[in-house]
C-alpha cells in the first residue's frame, strides 16, 4: 500500500509525457515502481517503450523533474530497467 506521498509522487511521475507517442508514462505502463526509501527520499523505477529508445536520458530527466516536484521530495533517483544503456542512464540521472 502506497504511502500518500508515494501516491502524490506517482500521480506525478505518471503524469509525463513520451514525446514519440504523445501518451503519459501512466498511459504506457512505463512507471513500475515509486517507493519513499527514506523520509523525503524517493526511487522511481521505469521501463522505456524500446530497449533502444534513444531519449530514455531524457525520460529519466524529466520523471525525476516530475517527482522533484511534488512537496516533501528532498531527492529522487529515477531507475531506468530494461535498456541496453540502462547503467549509463541511471549514473548520469542519479549524480
Amino acid at each position: 500500500m502506497l504511502s500518500e506521498i508515494e501516491k502524490q509522487v506517482r500521480v506525478a511521475v505518471e503524469q509525463v509525457v513520451d514525446p514519440e507517442t504523445g501518451l503519459t508514462f501512466g498511459q504506457m505502463n512505463m512507471i513500475t515502481n515509486v517507493s519513499q526509501e527514506e523520509p523525503g527520499v524517493f526511487k522511481v523505477d521505469f521501463v522505456p517503450s524500446s530497449p533502444f529508445c534513444p531519449i530514455a536520458f531524457k525520460l529519466a530527466a524529466d520523471i525525476k523533474a516530475a517527482a522533484m516536484s511534488v512537496k516533501g521530495v528532498k531527492k529522487a533517483f529515477v531507475y531506468c530497467r530494461g535498456h541496453t544503456m540502462e547503467e549509463e542512464i541511471n549514473k548520469t540521472v542519479n549524480k
